[in-house]
């Protein structure tokens, strides 16, 4: 019988509550977050199932051994206790990641995963008197070794690639969306497929794409070419199909438009481009089309999501560029719930409306605020009592 096991998927910065949600969701057991990743539990079938439809994770981690350590050589007679031969063939080739986080270890990240290598390497030769080969590029083995403090943890990765790499972007404009970022800010926005969803400057299509994935339930690397565990010597061909056939089985259609513009003839070409690898054409039009000169043409509630130029990325007047977002969400949107992702908090302040939601995030290296503007139907009443007095006065406020 499969044995449940700890595992840790890591994540984006801001990402750890969603990601905790979705693996609850799947039915992961002992779900606890922590910074940049969650742990939890669950048997290989579910690591399989990890690996597949999580959206929100970057990598998923299986941990063999958790010890503590002082020192490099401390380091080094810890990975030479692992048997190694229960996960590689001396003809077998594998890598190593490191990250340190400790005073201990002056050594940065590149020396540690060099001593573990060397520690793997002396194993095999002292018992076996041959060793595996490194590959960086494609190994049988993906080594994972990070040290906080005084704890070391040594795993498996079971992804290889980071699960960002979904198999079908092949075309990207300047500075393209993470697709873990894409995926987390379309959840975290509530949006489930049940109304109109816009990417009013959707670039390479990448938030389009996350978003009809999640209104359809596709799971999220189900374009992916290989995971890292195929590789294993305890892999199940028959249970990973088994596992992947039901999670198709969940797929349902969703009768919602969903729409890009951007006002780029070539982005607009390589978002469709895009959207076709990902076999979404029924679900996804994306239109030649400048936000500003836009009005909503779809009825009913609307979630409108987008990835603003900052300064970094585009030579652009922010104060006159995000003063037209607002004014354009504000006329020409009514009816809907508008997110954006900017890095450039002073350039908020330009777009003339209130928030009543911020969430911070990062996108690459730079610290982002993801905020949330509601666009009401023409006016707004509400009722405000006066103090002292019993008399209910009706106020119209305009948006």
């Amino acid at each position: 019988m499969n044995k449940d096991f700890k595992m840790t998927a890591t994540t984006l910065f801001g990402l750890e509550g969603v990601l905790a949600k979705e693996l609850r969701d799947l039915g992961a057991q002992d779900v606890n977050e922590g910074v940049r990743m969650v742990s939890f539990r669950g048997d290989s079938g579910f690591m399989y199932k990890a690996n597949i439809a999580l959206r929100t994770a970057v990598r998923i981690l299986k941990p063999i051994k958790v010890c503590k350590i002082y020192d490099e050589e401390d380091l080094y007679e810890a990975i030479q206790k692992i048997k190694w031969e229960n996960y590689l063939e001396t003809e077998g080739t594998f890598a190593i990641g490191a990250v340190v986080n400790s005073k201990n270890f002056t050594s940065n990240s590149h020396y540690i995963s060099l001593k573990s290598k060397d520690a793997i390497a002396d194993y095999f030769r002292h018992k076996y008197s041959k060793r595996p080969n490194v590959d960086l590029d494609y190994p049988d083995l993906k080594i994972h070794i990070h040290i906080q403090k005084d704890w070391l943890t040594v795993s498996l990765d079971s992804s290889g690639d980071s699960l960002h790499k979904r198999g079908y972007r092949t075309a990207t404009n300047i500075a393209p969306i993470n697709e873990v970022l894409a995926a987390g800010m379309v959840l975290l926005s509530g949006y489930t497929g049940e109304e109109n969803f816009i990417d009013p400057m959707c670039g390479s299509g990448t938030i389009l794409i996350e978003a009809a994935m999640i209104a359809c339930n596709i799971p999220a690397n189900i374009n992916r070419k290989l995971f890292a565990f195929e590789n294993w010597k305890d892999y199940d061909e028959d249970l990973y199909f088994t596992i992947q056939e039901s999670l198709l089985k969940k797929i349902r259609s969703s009768h919602f438009k969903i729409m890009g513009f951007d006002k780029a003839p070539s982005a607009v070409q390589k978002a469709q481009d895009n959207v076709a690898n990902a076999n979404l054409d029924d679900f996804i039009g994306v239109h030649h089309v400048n936000f500003f000169n836009s009005t909503k043409e779809v009825f009913g509630n609307t979630t409108i999501l987008f990835n603003p130029p900052y300064g970094e990325r585009l030579n652009i007047d922010t104060e006159e560029f995000y003063k037209k977002i607002g004014d354009t969400l504000k006329n020409n949107y009514p009816g809907s719930t508008a997110w954006l992702i900017t890095s450039d908090t002073d350039a908020l302040k330009c777009v003339g409306l209130r928030t009543s939601k911020r969430i911070a995030l990062k996108n690459g290296d730079l610290n982002c605020k993801f905020v949330k503007y509601d666009l009401y139907e023409g006016t707004r009443k509400f009722k405000e009592r006066k103090e002292d007095s019993d008399t209910e006065v009706e106020t119209e406020t305009e948006d």
